[in-house]
């Protein structure tokens, strides 16, 4: 059990560093979450910074998720704490545990007063880890959905639902072996609710039609 506690702990740490207020920090003084949508997320500092600094944090961010797939989870002993009743291989259901620690981290962090950002980012770089092919077709739906609408959190929804479609279609439709298929659905189901879950505000202003719109320049104040 200790073994598992530690790797959630470590997960979340790395999810709650705070890559947004940090960089805004840096560049203004100010704290990104009193500025524009008050949201701490790379889009909101892409509208107060312009789209390199909103860029760079999408990155680091994706990179917190990444990293506790990728590397914390690799602390797992062998030794599970409780009998796995889930479809799940026992270093799979690890990774999924750490992927998620990083984003409630990022969504919560400890480091800032448990206000950080939606985990949209994060959330890409848990899934770019472990369905590398769907996350980049998904991608590549996300940038015509935000080139044309100019709405960052309708290409992040959009984007988000799209991975377990299209694992779905590539799997039973093209026939396209994915490994670890059955286990790694579920999981892309989860990430897109949460990612719906963290948005329903952005929802609520796109149906009423007073969603902001992205743009590549900064924002003037």
């Amino acid at each position: 059990m200790l073994n598992l506690i530690v790797i959630v702990i470590l997960a979340y740490l790395v999810g709650s560093i705070p890559t947004g207020i940090l960089v805004t920090k840096k560049v203004t003084g100010k704290d990104i979450r009193e500025l524009g949508s008050g949201n701490a997320g790379g889009t909101n500092v892409s509208r107060v910074l312009g789209w390199k600094y909103g860029t760079l944090v999408i990155l680091l961010d994706a990179l917190k998720g990444s990293v506790a797939v990728i590397l914390i989870s690799r602390l797992y002993l062998g030794s599970f704490p409780f009998p796995n009743a889930t479809p799940f291989d026992d270093f799979t259901l690890v990774q999924i545990i750490a992927g998620v620690s990083a984003i409630i981290g990022h969504i919560w962090t400890i480091f800032a007063g448990f206000k950080g950002g939606k985990g949209i980012a994060t959330g890409l770089g848990v899934l770019v880890a472990v369905v590398t092919v769907d996350l980049l077709l998904a991608f590549a739906i996300f940038l015509i959905v935000v080139s044309v609408s100019r709405y960052i959190s309708l290409g992040s929804i959009t984007a988000a639902v799209s991975v377990p479609l299209i694992m779905i279609i590539r799997e039973n439709v093209f026939h396209v072996d994915i490994s670890g298929y059955h286990t790694l659905l579920p999981f892309a189901v989860a990430i897109a609710l949460l990612v719906l879950y963290t948005h329903r505000a952005n929802v609520d202003r796109l149906i009423h039609g007073n969603e902001n719109k992205f743009s590549f320049s900064k924002k003037k104040s």
